[in-house]
């Protein structure tokens, strides 16, 4: 296939895959660094990012935008001029601060997902950031477009439409991901596509859509782009390269996992998410996870109500303690057999 770059607005990848962006700690400076300086958008996900840093349990806020920063600058140094953004959820408490903080460190772009960025234009303000939102459907892009018109007199620079064979938190119902094959998604992507022509009209302006969940080879590329998108969003595959931030045994679990390993979850945060059903989804299963203490990390979530705290999950997962942790995924995690390079998957992908 051939190369097409990206253009973000006045920024330009040289080959139109985005990584996608993985927390707690799976995509941080090193993941995102490679994947820029490959050519692609390297994207760092700021959810619980310092969970290392050494004061994260006592300054959790703090830690974390400190790290947001960090991260960041180490990502652009390692990127040869490529292009670094932050992904954001807008579930987190600490939303807005994120944002600045990742704009203060000079990312290049802001994704937000896990809920509708409206405020997200006046957190960017002036900068030359670019923003781009994360949606599943034509609703959602419709409103949040047409809010930012309304409030901001902007649009997106970029569309990033995540699929129902995405990893982690979803934005479909349990219904629906239970039915895929029955769901007829392309109508939402051609309706997310016209629904950005309006804008791009309107503007004068070009906005790229980029269309993520079960992209694992070059074939999935292939037909991504045939359904006239600009670019795709790769998250899962990244996870088993040597430049991924995670541990060795999270990396391995993803080798060792098969299709019939991955389950739909009801997160503590309210949304359903895909993972591996390991032995801690098990112990889940048959009962409440007592809750040891708070990290102020979802807005709404209580610890007294919710099954079991999901950043301890996710940290354990990501520092190699699977007995204990969460381990989110792709639909298609089954396809991955063996630990590559950055470089060497972004041509995989690319192959013609």
């Amino acid at each position: 296939m051939e190369n097409q770059p990206l253009k973000i607005k006045n920024k330009t990848a040289r080959i139109p895959i985005v990584q996608g962006g993985m927390g707690v700690g799976v995509s941080r400076s090193s993941l995102a660094g490679a994947v820029a300086r490959a050519g692609g958008v390297g994207i760092i996900s700021s959810a619980q990012i310092g969970y290392d840093e050494p004061d994260f349990e006592q300054d959790v806020q703090g830690a974390n935008l400190r790290a947001i920063e960090k991260h960041v600058r180490l990502a652009k140094e390692q990127a040869d001029g490529g292009l670094v953004g932050v992904n954001i959820m807008h579930a987190l408490q600490h939303y807005e601060d994120h944002v600045k903080a990742a704009v203060r460190a000079g990312a290049d772009l802001v994704v937000c997902g896990a809920g509708l960025p409206v405020e997200l234009p006046g957190l960017v303000g002036d900068a030359d950031t670019a923003i781009a939102p994360i949606v599943s459907s034509r609703k959602a892009a419709s409103l949040l477009l047409r809010m930012w018109d309304k409030k901001y007199g902007r649009t997106a620079d970029m569309i990033v439409i995540e699929g129902p064979l995405a990893g982690g938190h979803l934005g479909f119902s349990p219904e629906q991901l239970e039915r895929t094959a029955e769901f007829d998604f392309d109508m939402e992507i051609r309706g997310v596509l016209e629904e950005k022509r309006i804008y791009e009209e309107k503007y004068g302006v070009s906005i790229p859509v980029v269309l993520g969940g079960g992209i694992s080879g070059r074939a999935h590329v292939r037909q991504a782009m045939e359904k006239g998108v600009d670019g795709v969003q790769v998250a899962t595959r990244f996870v088993a390269t040597e430049e991924c931030d995670a541990s060795p045994a999270y990396k391995q679990a993803y080798i060792e996992a098969s299709e019939e390993d991955v389950v739909i979850i009801k997160s503590p945060v309210g949304m359903p998410g895909r993972a591996v059903r390991n032995a801690f989804i098990r112990r889940a299963e048959l009962g409440k996870i007592p809750v040891g203490r708070c990290f102020h990390c979802i807005k709404k979530c209580s610890p007294a109500q919710i099954p079991y705290c999901i950043t301890q999950a996710l940290v354990n997962a990501v520092k190699g303690d699977l007995e204990n942790g969460l381990i989110f995924c792709g639909a298609r995690v089954g396809d991955i057999r063996e630990i590559t390079t950055v470089p060497a998957l972004i041509a995989e992908l690319m192959q013609d």
